[in-house]
């Protein structure tokens, strides 16, 4: 049975804690590389609203100190909006960060699809052994009424140069982490039945940012849609709403429809820390979803906790 990082690393760690693999988290150094969204002026927009919070370091012994109440067998590092005008480098060092600590053990890079240099950046993404999938975000609308206006411009999911660059992760065996709001999910199931190769996992449940009933409405549409295609799965992560607390009774909704919809074999944990920190501890994360999945049985939890991610994601992890 393959020990938690804490074990491997000599640290403390929690015997009693869940056994996970953490599909979804970002490390960061702004003393050494660019994240424009940390350093510069601050977005108004952002979902979650105030994150002075997150303008700081966030290491593998942050990472280690936040999770050290559970079993984290393995960790799956999302690209973190790092400078475009040097993809590679997140890469790079992510894996300077496994060599020392043992994790993260898988990398989901950035490459923008839709742009000429798209194969030669994904080829040096390839040269990092970690690396599984990428997060390449398409043109999406702020709100839902304008979601119309986008489809078809450049960078959108209709964008033939974007679908080219897509076709790219076909060739090369890797898979696509999806992140969009609501309002363009039934755009990406067409994605997802074009290229039903492409194994595709939603990040973020979709961000059912708007909980009335016609918000949600759309979200069980579009999630609906994509549920209908058995190449995506989805992580059940970052349920933070802006200015608004994390509450089980607020969240435990949309988790269960997400869970009716895809079944419990197509869903992944996913801390997507630090972000998820401005609005709810990961030990409590991890306790609410304990709660949540209290019906099921424990290899339906095994499966949602961490072998999912492990097999979605190809991590050496042994039962």
């Amino acid at each position: 049975m393959t020990a938690c990082l804490h074990q491997r690393l000599g640290l403390p760690y929690a015997a009693g804690g869940q056994r996970l693999i953490d599909a979804h988290h970002h490390l960061w150094n702004l003393d050494t590389h660019c994240y424009p969204w940390l350093q510069d002026e601050v977005d108004p927009g952002f979902f979650l609203g105030d994150y002075s919070a997150l303008r700081r370091n966030y290491l593998p012994e942050d990472y280690l100190a936040d999770s050290a109440g559970q079993q984290v067998l393995a960790t799956v590092h999302c690209e973190a909006e790092h400078d475009r005008a040097d993809q590679v480098a997140e890469t790079r060092w992510v894996h300077q960060q496994h060599a020392r600590y043992g994790f993260p053990n898988a990398v989901v890079a950035h490459v923008w699809f839709h742009r000429p240099e798209c194969e030669e950046v994904l080829g040096r993404h390839l040269e990092f052994p970690l690396l599984r999938g990428i997060r390449s975000k398409p043109v999406t609308a702020a709100r839902p009424e304008l979601a119309a206006s986008v489809r078809g411009q450049s960078g959108s999911m209709q964008d033939e140069a974007w679908l080219r660059g897509f076709e790219l992760l076909a060739r090369n065996g890797l898979s696509w982490d999806l992140r969009v709001p609501y309002w363009h999910l039934q755009e990406a199931a067409e994605v997802a039945a074009a290229f039903p190769e492409v194994p595709i996992v939603l990040n973020h449940m979709g961000f059912p940012w708007d909980r009335s009933p016609i918000g949600l409405d759309g979200w069980r549409a579009g999630m609906a849609a994509l549920a209908a295609q058995p190449n995506v799965c989805v992580k059940v992560s970052e349920l933070g709403l802006r200015d608004q607390p994390w509450t089980l009774e607020g969240n435990r909704g949309v988790i269960e429809e997400t869970l009716a919809l895809f079944g419990i074999e197509r869903c992944l944990f996913a801390s997507n820390y630090p972000v998820a920190g401005l609005r709810i501890g990961y030990g409590e994360l991890v306790t609410t979803l304990q709660t949540i999945l209290a019906g099921y049985d424990e290899a339906q939890r095994d499966g949602f906790f961490w072998r999912n991610a492990r097999d979605f994601y190809r991590i050496e992890v042994r039962d």
